[in-house]
This record gives structure tokens, sequence and C-alpha cells, in this order.
């Protein structure tokens, strides 16, 4: 029995890729397959895309404005709709020089100003940090287009704000 030579899987290797890539250069097109038809662009006309145009307007109507605008979907009520009643009173108790001083403001709900009231996050932080020894409040979150496709962290820190890690 002769011993194994291996030129002729070599050559028949060689061949077999200079077939494939000449026939992928003789009957290959633009379209990257071997069908050898060309598919012809259809010139479309652009449509007005109705969402796209209405937060544009949505858009220039706050930049219009100047002020900031918190919660764009209060509406105006008219006071005569409301009974004159689409404004509150806000009662804030001081204490100094040992005296209880009570102050009473009078605020209009028109969307531009914000609660003076801690947010959900930050009571949750006071509460939960109430021991040095605690350890962080943590969170995964999915990171999209990441390259390694990994979960990102975000914590909470002690004022209720949460920061990435």
């Amino acid at each position: 029995m002769p011993p194994y030579d291996p030129r002729a899987f070599i050559k028949l290797m060689f061949w077999s890729i200079s077939f494939l890539l000449i026939c992928t250069y003789l009957f290959g097109n633009e379209n990257g397959d071997l069908s050898g038809e060309t598919y012809k662009v259809q010139s479309v006309e652009p449509t007005e895309n109705f969402k796209v145009v209405e937060i544009l307007e949505k858009i220039e109507q706050v930049e219009k404005d100047g002020d900031k605008v918190y919660w764009n979907k209060i509406t105006e009520v008219k006071p005569k709709d409301a009974a004159d009643q689409y404004c509150y009173v806000k009662v804030i108790i001081k204490e100094s020089d040992n005296q209880i001083i009570k102050e009473e403001i009078l605020e209009c709900a028109d969307g531009r100003s914000r609660v003076d009231t801690p947010t959900y996050w930050q009571l949750f932080a006071e509460f939960y940090y109430t021991d040095n020894l605690q350890p962080e409040y943590c969170r995964k979150y999915d990171r999209k287009g990441h390259a390694f496709k990994t979960p990102g962290q975000v914590c909470l820190t002690k004022n209720g704000e949460w920061e990435v890690k």
C-alpha cells in the first residue's frame, strides 16, 4: 500500500474554490445573488408622515413658549368651567426663633411649576438607606447596541437619583 499523499486533496480543494470564484464572477449581479436578474429601484413619491409632522409642531410650540412646560398634557381650564377652583393653596409651616409660622401661597395648575414634594425614589432612598451598613440598591438594565450584549447596572444614590455603574 502506498503512503498517504495529501496533494491530491489539496489540488481538488484548489480547483473547487477556483470554480466557485469564476462562477460567482460570471453569473453574479449587483444584488449579491446568482439569479442573474437585476432588480430596478422604483421611485417612490414621498408621503407625509402625519405623526412626524405632529411631533415637529409640538416641538416648535414648546420652543416658542419660552418657559419650560413640565406637563404638556395639562389643558387650560377656564375659571367659569371649574367654579374658580383650578388654583390651590399651598401651606408651608416654618419654625424660626421659637415661633411657628404658617404661610399660605396660592398656586395655579398651569403646568409650568413643579411639585415641591419628594418623588417616590427620593422617599424610597430615604427609607432604604437609614443604616450605613445597607448595601447599594441596584438594578440591571438592557443595553441595546452594546458590543458584548451585557446588561448594565444602575444604582440608587442616597438622594434618590439613579446612577449608572
